[in-house]
């Protein structure tokens, strides 16, 4: 009998849940944050009032973080489910069917007919939901939801993100705090769309441009919002 071995190597896709719901809070953390102390201290309000605010929004947006993603991922584990249970009845009422359909699939991919009948009724034979869910639905389990995990990575990220700003916001003088604040602000942006990037396997320079763009874009309007008010006032 022959035996095959496994090589071991290294993918990523595994990461795609947890990756996407940290870089999104530590994202939102930082800009979010940054940009309300800068629009704050923009209307000319007092260092103490900047970082009660700050303190306000890092708490709000935290909290705020972990029910959308909750919501949201539950939404999608929802619907993952339900047509997991559809396939699952539709296997139990017509099996001849689903196993042309299961064929069908893989003559499309490229196998010939005879061989992708084998591989179908030899999956089937050991999985048929599995089989179905991962080459039908696209469900596996390297992607499918996980609302619990997604919503502590991103109240948890978001926190640690929303603390750099207002840490700086503490320490920096009164008289130079939007400079301050906005330059830190864009380095640690920089900083972590370069993580993100090498974590996930795509390039490290476009990772770290594309969020300290946007970053500096909703910083730019904050303040500038926060200066066109505290002129009316």
């Amino acid at each position: 009998m022959t035996s095959f071995r496994r090589h071991t190597e290294r993918h990523r896709t595994d990461r795609i849940g947890w990756l996407r719901a940290a870089v999104l809070g530590a994202n939102d953390g930082i800009v979010s944050t940054a940009s309300l102390v800068v629009g704050v201290a923009a209307a000319g309000s007092s260092h103490g009032n900047i970082l009660v605010a700050g303190v306000a929004g890092l708490v709000a947006g935290a909290m705020s973080m972990a029910a959308g993603e909750y919501v949201s991922v539950h939404s999608q584990a929802d619907t993952e489910n339900a047509d997991l249970s559809r396939e699952r009845a539709e296997l139990e009422k017509d099996p001849a069917a689903e196993r042309r359909e299961l064929t069908a699939i893989y003559v499309g991919r490229g196998l010939e007919p005879g061989l992708a009948q084998q591989v179908a009724e030899q999956l089937m034979t050991h999985d048929a939901l599995g089989a179905h869910g991962r080459d039908e639905l696209g469900i596996s389990e390297a992607r499918s939801a996980r609302p619990v995990q997604a919503a502590l990575a991103s109240a948890a990220s978001f926190a640690v993100g929303a603390a750099l700003p207002l840490a700086v916001t503490a320490l920096a003088p009164a008289q130079s705090l939007i400079p301050w604040i906005s330059g830190t602000a864009l380095f640690f942006l920089a900083l972590l769309g370069a993580v993100a990037a090498r974590a996930g396997g795509a390039g490290v320079l476009m990772g770290a441009w594309r969020v300290t763009f946007w970053g500096a874009l909703a910083m730019a309007i904050t303040a500038g919002v926060g200066a066109l008010f505290g002129a009316v006032v």
